[in-house]
This record gives structure tokens, sequence and C-alpha cells, in this order.
């Protein structure tokens, strides 16, 4: 039952928004990225560029939320660090996806990935670093 319900919050990410227990809406904000990571794959293979986009906005977008409800819960990463070593993994797994989107992409359009691959990057770097306990 409760995935059902976390099934239909995930449909898009004001719904994610909107789950009060700030590690479990980081967890699904990504789950949410890699969902979007298909379905701009999808829309990449189908010729809907504009979909593709939208999708990979939407990646920034979850990825973005799921940092700032980790960091929102006050924890030091060092001391609980579980649900930050877990979102870390994941940035780095949603790395190497957007990398493989990339390399499916002509060499027009793949200038429009970067920007999200690095923000991700980022987030990626910031968990790490927290985990680690250096300064960001």
């Amino acid at each position: 039952m409760t995935w059902v319900i976390i099934l239909m919050l995930a449909a898009d990410l004001s719904g994610i928004k909107t789950e009060p227990a700030l590690e479990k809406r980081s967890e699904m904000a990504l789950q949410y990225a890699d969902s979007a990571i298909n379905t701009a794959r999808d829309a990449y293979n189908q010729g809907d560029f504009a979909k593709s986009q939208q999708a990979l906005t939407e990646v920034s977008e979850a990825v973005d939320l799921s940092y700032n409800s980790l960091v929102a819960t006050g924890k030091d990463p060092r001391k609980h660090a579980a649900r930050f070593k877990d979102a870390e993994k994941a940035t780095r797994q949603l790395l190497r996806r957007l990398e493989s989107l990339r390399d499916l992409m002509s060499s027009v359009d793949r200038v429009t990935i970067d920007p999200i691959a690095s923000k991700v990057a980022d987030i990626h770097e910031s968990l790490l670093k927290g985990i680690m306990g250096k300064k960001q």
C-alpha cells in the first residue's frame, strides 16, 4: 500500500514536494530523477527533443530538491551518513546515466545536457565533501 502512495506522489515533483519527511522526500526526488532520465532517453529516441529537454530539466530540479531536503534536515552528514551516502551514490549513478544519454545524442544536441550534468556533478561533489567532512 505504501508503494502505491509513493508512486502516486512521484507522478510529478509537486507531489514529492508535499512529502513531510525530508529524508524520504530526498529519496523520492532521486527516484524521480532516475525516471526522468528514462523519459528523456525515450523522448529523444522518438525524435521529441522538446519532451527530452523538459525531462532533463526535471532531472535537475529533482536533484536540487533531493539535496535541499537533506540539507534542511539539519543533520551532520558525517554523523548521519546513511542518507547522505545513499544520495551520493544515487547522484553518481545519475551522472553515469546522463553521460550514456549524452553519448546517444547528436553533437549538436549534446550541449543541452552539459549544464544538467554539471549541476548533478556539483551536488554529488557537495554530498561527498559533506560526508568526508571537507569544507564546501
